[in-house]
Parts: C-alpha cells; sequence; structure tokens
C-alpha cells in the first residue's frame, strides 16, 4: 500500500507540523489552489493561526486527454485590469500533441471564463486578502507537471509579496526542480521516483466539490487578524 495521506485533511495537517515557524506570524498568509488544495490548506491556516484565501488557477488540458495537463491560467484578482490574467503553456507538450495556437487560446478562454465564475462562488464580492509584503504559503493537494503551481507563482509575483513558499504533501522530482529556483521554500513531504499519479497517494482522493471549498473559506482560521 502506497498511500501515505488518509485524506486531503490529513496531508494539511502533517504539513502544517512542517510549518511550525509561522505559527501566529501576522504577515502570513495560506493560499490555496481550488479545488483540491483548500482542505490542506484550511488545515494548515487552521494549525497555524494564520488566515486563509485562494489563488485561482485553472489547468489547461490537452483537447483529446483534459487529464493531461499542457498549461495553466491564473487570473490576478488585485491587477487594476480585471481581464489580466497569467497564461503559462507547456511548448513541448503541446507541440508533441499537435496542439495548434487556436486551440490553446480556445481552451484558455474557456478556463478564464471558469476562473471568473469561482471568483464570484468562492468569495461572495469579499475581497482577497493583501499579498504585498507578506510570507505566503502556497498550496495544493500535489504537483505532477507544476505548471498549475508555476502559474500562480508568476501571478502572485505582480503584487509583491515578502516571500512564497509552496507547501505540497506530493510532488514529482521534475516539479521540485522546475519551480524550486522560482521560490522561496518548498515544503515537500513525498518526492517519489515515480509519481503515478496524485491520487495514488492518498486513500481516499474523493474530488472536492465547489461546495466544500466555500464552507471551509467561511470558517475561521485564526484569531485576532483583520
Amino acid at each position: 500500500m502506497n498511500a501515505v495521506f488518509s485524506d486531503r485533511h490529513d496531508a494539511g495537517k502533517k504539513l502544517a507540523q512542517q510549518l511550525l515557524a509561522y505559527k501566529h506570524q501576522a504577515q502570513t498568509i495560506v493560499l490555496a489552489l481550488p479545488r483540491g488544495g483548500v482542505p490542506v490548506a484550511y488545515e494548515i491556516a487552521k494549525n497555524l493561526n494564520i488566515p486563509l484565501d485562494v489563488c485561482l488557477v485553472r489547468k489547461l488540458g490537452l483537447p483529446n486527454y483534459p487529464e493531461i495537463a499542457m498549461g495553466a491560467v491564473a487570473e490576478a484578482p488585485l491587477a487594476d485590469n480585471s481581464s489580466s490574467s497569467i497564461t503559462i503553456v507547456d511548448q513541448d507538450t503541446a507541440q508533441a500533441s499537435g496542439v495548434t495556437a487556436s486551440q490553446i487560446q480556445a481552451i484558455a478562454a474557456k478556463e478564464k471564463a471558469q476562473l471568473k465564475w469561482r471568483e464570484s462562488c468562492y468569495r461572495h464580492s469579499r475581497p482577497m486578502l493583501t499579498i504585498e509584503h507578506r510570507t505566503i504559503i502556497l498550496v495544493d493537494d500535489g504537483m505532477a507537471t507544476g505548471l498549475t503551481m508555476q502559474a500562480a507563482v508568476e501571478v502572485l509575483r505582480q503584487h509583491h509579496p515578502a516571500k512564497i513558499m509552496i507547501s505540497i504533501p506530493v510532488a514529482s522530482q521534475q516539479a521540485i526542480a522546475n519551480l524550486q529556483p522560482k521560490v522561496d521554500q518548498i515544503t515537500c513531504l513525498v518526492t517519489p521516483k515515480t509519481l503515478n499519479g496524485v491520487g495514488f497517494w492518498y486513500k481516499d482522493f474523493t474530488q472536492t466539490t465547489d461546495q466544500e471549498v466555500c464552507n471551509l473559506l467561511t470558517q475561521q482560521t485564526c484569531q485576532n487578524f483583520a
């Protein structure tokens, strides 16, 4: 049995134990990549007594194999231009699969529309937490290619945080290597030689629902914070 984590909440609790130096730190916030990253991030934020929010990112899947990432798009909710976004494309994957520029553009447009819907659904007009000059703990339930995380990092850099850290239960060694130079710190509990899919490392990897995301985001994870 290769499963290391009971579920996403268990993974978050285990990650929190590696981040105790940030407990009660007023300038540190946790940002989750929805949907699967939210239960993980919730446990980190709750155990460290720091605020929780989401960083809205969507994978760009191959046209005929949408589960395989060829890129990612991240919306910039704090940008002056509300249509601003960052799109990352793995050109090697796209070209090897014969994906055209127009196909990429169409898929990206669809995912950007989904990002706008999620922003409305998850925040209910509540403004995103301030990023400038703060330490960001960026969380997902796992990384295969790392493209969605890379998009999140690039969009967050626009807002001048003091530090960006990635906290992840399990990731491929290649994803870690690609992201290491782009962030200040990576905390990863499992980096197998062969990933075999993120869900392989969880006993329960049931898909996180939008309702669960909304419920977790409305719960208090910290005290004495504005």
